[in-house]
């Protein structure tokens, strides 16, 4: 099972993450979010982990194309999450660039998964808590009933994110399958500030689930 930690914006959260070989890291360029991180910041990081053995995502929320295309290209990213309202249109002209897609579905009860129907060219999905009006797209440390997804049968591995960490991993990996798990907020001791410690204690709590 792969592990990405979203939200990442410090050198040494990052060297935490590539030694407890998680396999990928989350840039967040939105704004609103306090996981923000600056064109300069996330080019040091990644620029360190092409000699690591971990991928940086960027992560964007209805980012004007150009401009997204522009950042990907700047930054060499292999993966680009989208997390906002993009079309399938928007996803193919993306992926023309040459990047890896993972496209999140966010989830409040059965009827939201058809909204995999509307993104065929996407690599991978990933399933989130569904934000209330005035709350982010992501990182709220609220889920849904991830029961929702036990039966899923598709053809595209996806992760499971929203409310995910030390105290529930045992009974998510009891209950689901999933080809990925994303963290944000399970791994923070504040908002939009990660812990090296609590990155530490779910690694451990994920190996003996």
């Amino acid at each position: 099972m792969l592990i990405k930690i979203c939200g990442i914006n410090h050198e040494d959260t990052l060297l935490c993450c590539e030694e407890n070989n998680v396999d990928f890291f989350g840039m967040i360029f939105y704004p609103k979010s306090p996981r923000n991180i600056s064109i300069e910041n996330a080019s040091v990081l990644q620029n360190i982990s092409e000699n690591l053995n971990i991928n940086g995502v960027g992560v964007f929320v209805n980012h004007n194309i150009n401009e997204l295309e522009k950042i990907i290209k700047n930054l060499k990213l292999r993966f680009v999450q989208l997390h906002g309202v993009e079309d399938e249109m928007y996803v193919k002209t993306i992926k023309k660039i040459g990047v890896k897609i993972i496209k999140s579905i966010s989830i409040n009860n059965t009827n939201d998964l058809k909204k995999i129907d509307n993104y065929h060219s996407v690599d991978y999905y990933l399933f989130d808590y569904k934000p209330l009006n005035g709350e982010l797209p992501g990182g709220n440390s609220k889920n849904f009933d991830w029961n929702i997804l036990k039966y899923l049968e598709i053809d595209k591995p996806w992760f499971l994110s929203g409310g995910v960490n030390s105290n529930n991993i045992k009974q998510i990996l009891s209950d689901i399958s999933p080809f990925g798990i994303d963290l944000s907020s399970g791994v923070e001791k504040e908002l939009g500030i990660k812990d090296n410690r609590i990155i530490n204690n779910f690694i451990g709590k994920l190996k003996n689930a």
